[in-house]
């Protein structure tokens, strides 16, 4: 099919053919952003996602930060500070499913970023509601989302935000669709039932505040709901249709999501 993408003045289209170039220009933006931080005094925290999409990414990333100088990696590592959109509630961060799990293997190992640097929410918190106003605390203390990375759900959410979901939802505690959890099978052997039924996610209102928001879509299966995601305004039933709200937002897509021939207005 050929997805058309309805899309105001304040996106950036970014379509690359195949899956790896658009990574590889993903990264040249993230790597520009990287060394734009160097220089500042008090650089924003990272907006961090997980799951298969950004696989790829970060492995790019950390091939194109392990080309940096020793003295330019060690500036990034002492500067770093991100924060994760969210994580299983009952999962502790030596799960090999949890999502804090997958940050230490993909980033923060080859990186040298400690738990303090690279923050992810605790989902073996003994009060998960609780431990959701702590995250949001402790990003609002640190200023907010300087650029956030953004995945695309198969219903049409990001983060964790399961529709239907209003633009102002802050950080909490979230009960999961049955096709999130079936699309998050894999880490699970297979089988959704494994899944947790919960998860602390970042709201929308931490999304949207972000100054930059990218949204990398790939692959054939994300066509038809990118599509419905951008087709008739901002629509609680499509989370991910708020950042049509959002001043900056580079959309990051391959052929296989986009199709070829696209109408973008």
């Amino acid at each position: 099919m050929v997805a058309v993408l309805h899309l105001p003045d304040t996106f950036v289209l970014e379509r690359r053919s195949a899956p790896d170039a658009l990574m590889e220009a993903v990264v040249d933006h993230w790597e520009t952003h990287l060394r734009q931080r160097l220089k500042q005094m008090q650089p924003l925290p990272l907006g961090l996602a997980t799951g298969r999409t950004m696989v790829p990414f970060y492995a790019a990333l950390v091939r194109r930060l392990q080309a940096w100088s020793d003295a330019e990696r060690n500036q990034l590592r002492h500067g770093w500070l991100s924060f994760n959109l969210d994580e299983y509630v009952g999962l502790g961060t030596r799960h090999p499913a949890s999502f804090a799990a997958f940050m230490r293997e993909h980033l923060g190992d080859a990186l040298g970023l400690g738990p303090h640097q690279l923050r992810v929410p605790d989902g073996a918190a003994p009060n998960p509601d609780l431990e959701a106003r702590c995250y949001r605390d402790s990003l609002l203390d640190a200023g907010g989302i300087g650029l956030q990375l953004l995945g695309l759900g198969s219903n049409g959410h990001v983060g964790f935000n399961e529709p239907p979901c209003e633009a102002d939802a802050v950080c909490r505690c979230v009960q999961l669709c049955l096709a999130t959890q079936q699309q998050n099978a894999g880490a699970f052997g297979g089988d959704a039932q494994q899944v947790p039924a919960q998860a602390i996610t970042m709201g929308l209102s931490e999304i949207l505040a972000a100054q930059e928001v990218h949204l990398i879509v790939t692959g054939a299966s994300k066509a038809t709901i990118l599509e419905r995601v951008f087709a008739a305004g901002c629509d609680p039933s499509l989370p991910a249709s708020w950042l049509l709200r959002h001043p900056c937002v580079r959309l990051w897509v391959d052929d296989a999501a986009l199709g070829v021939g696209v109408a973008a207005r």
